[in-house]
């Protein structure tokens, strides 16, 4: 597969499953055997479709846009942002506060499918902005 092919399966993984609750696409683009490198993330196709109807409960709203996208060889990058609203009860009750964070992925593919996956959401800024952090004073 292109460079282009793996951007337009990442592009449509995030549109379809994580914008949309389509999770289909994920049995579509993920081999079965994929391996899962972000921690808190479930290993398997399941388990990830489990972690992405999480989000989307709590956050009703949630959405993430693709800011930057680079393809090279067999692995895709992205940059990412991440936007919910606190409406589901995230670490506790709802509080209705809202968030926006930077998130970075790289997925590995082999014969168009993603094989490995990586992603760094930036959870400081999320538990920040929703008012999870317990106040400091400098």
């Amino acid at each position: 597969m292109s460079k282009e092919q793996n951007k337009n399966t990442f592009h449509h993984v995030i549109i379809e499953a994580f914008n949309k609750g389509n999770y289909d696409v994920l049995y579509e683009h993920f081999r079965a055997d994929y391996i899962e490198h972000q921690f808190g993330l479930h290993p398997t196709i399941e388990g990830f479709i489990g972690d992405i109807q999480f989000l989307r409960k709590v956050f009703p709203d949630f959405l993430i846009q693709i800011e930057d996208m680079v393809a090279d060889e067999d692995k895709v990058w992205a940059r990412m942002t991440a936007y919910g609203t606190n409406q589901g009860g995230f670490m506790g009750p709802p509080n209705g506060k809202s968030f926006q964070a930077t998130v970075f992925d790289m997925c590995r593919f082999e014969d168009g499918k993603i094989v490995e996956h990586w992603g760094s959401p930036d959870r400081f800024a999320i538990l920040a902005q929703l008012g999870l952090l317990p106040n400091q004073q400098v």
